[in-house]
């Protein structure tokens, strides 16, 4: 009898932990994606010490362009992205669309669709691609690279800026 309950009590244990996995699996990757559009957000509003809570001081942006048929890489630190955050003359919007999302323990990773407007004016599209850490204070970014396309452009499924 003992045996039993014992065998009952892991496989009711086992099951509410395989349940209770993908529940968290997905609390997780709508929290990463909602660190990447607050990352926008503050892209948008020039909000350095909020851009802060979102980006890990250590990490890396990487721009990816075609130039003269080859592919010409800008890396920049966030040190050096929050710098210049305030003095920006223009209005930048960022908009993503379809993130796939993928999530391990304390690491995620996010590709997505996005499209870029200066002052309200179509600039350009590409993929963004982030790779995101768990701290004790939330999801951050820790890196990310991203293609910078001015023609061949799909439409974005979110249409027009608003």
């Amino acid at each position: 009898m003992r045996f039993t309950v014992i065998v009952i009590i892991s496989l009711l244990s086992s099951s509410l932990h395989a349940v209770a996995q993908p529940a968290q699996r997905e609390d997780d990757k709508a929290a990463v994606v909602a660190t990447v559009q607050k990352f926008f957000d503050t892209m948008a509003s020039r909000d350095v010490e909020a851009a802060r809570t979102v980006l890990m001081a250590e990490g890396r942006l990487f721009a990816v362009r075609e130039q003269d048929g080859q592919p010409a890489v800008r890396a920049s630190s966030i040190e050096d992205y929050l710098k210049g955050l305030p003095g920006r003359k223009a209005d930048y919007r960022e908009r993503m669309w379809n993130p796939e999302v993928r999530v391990h323990g304390p690491v995620a990773s996010v590709w997505t669709a996005y499209d870029f407007w200066v002052d309200g004016k179509f600039s350009h599209c590409g993929v963004d691609v982030f790779d995101l850490v768990k701290t004790p204070e939330g999801w951050k970014i820790s890196g990310g690279a991203y293609t910078v396309e001015r023609t061949g452009c799909a439409p974005s499924s979110l249409g027009p800026l608003k």
